[in-house]
């Protein structure tokens, strides 16, 4: 996990960021736990979460859900988008969004806070990747290759996904994205909350 260096995708204006780390931090406060206590749940430094929550340092996908998971929220949200009670409609250039320098990827929430699904597009540079390990979730998810190809780490066997391929994932079962191409890769995923 290093610092926020990366500039964002070509076709992603940077007028729109999300404050992760405020959001975490306001998450973790809604909780009661110290930055130690949040630390030990996440198997995180104290220092780290300390810098995630002041934007000095961005997780990678893998780390955000793990962070979701210890505050007991879904992943999307983490993100701090249009609320509820709002239009049904999220413009590309409102999404909110998030990078990680080290795995190269960026996730952005594509949904609505307060609705049923949960929609999210993670693009992998080359050689990016979802975490360090694959992850399961508590959820089954769709995916959809929109762009390049994908390696997917699917419990112990892995698949190439190319453009137009697409994937259920059940809940509990761990999974990893890798693009090991040699260009930008874009994954849909949605879930059920």
């Amino acid at each position: 996990m290093s610092r926020v260096s990366n500039p964002l995708p070509k076709d992603l204006p940077a007028h729109a960021p999300v404050a992760l780390g405020t959001r975490v931090r306001q998450l973790r406060a809604k909780t009661g736990m110290s930055v130690r206590a949040f630390a030990g749940a996440t198997d995180f430094s104290a220092s780290f979460i300390s810098q995630l929550e002041t934007g000095v340092v961005s997780p990678s996908l893998g780390s955000l859900e793990k962070i979701a998971e210890a505050l007991g929220v879904t992943l999307r949200d983490l993100f701090v988008g249009p609320q509820e009670g709002q239009a049904l409609i999220v413009r590309r250039d409102e999404r909110p969004h998030a990078s990680s320098s080290w795995s190269r990827a960026h996730i952005e929430g594509l949904g609505i806070a307060g609705q049923k699904l949960t929609a999210l597009l993670i693009t992998l540079e080359p050689e990016g990747r979802s975490g360090k390990r694959p992850r399961a979730q508590p959820r089954e998810e769709f995916a959809f290759v929109m762009e390049g190809e994908v390696r997917l780490t699917l419990g112990e066997e892995e698949h190439e996904l190319r453009k137009g391929d697409s994937a259920v994932i059940p809940a509990g079962v761990p999974r990893l994205w890798v693009n090991s191409k040699s260009r930008e890769a874009r994954v849909l995923i949605v879930s059920a909350l």
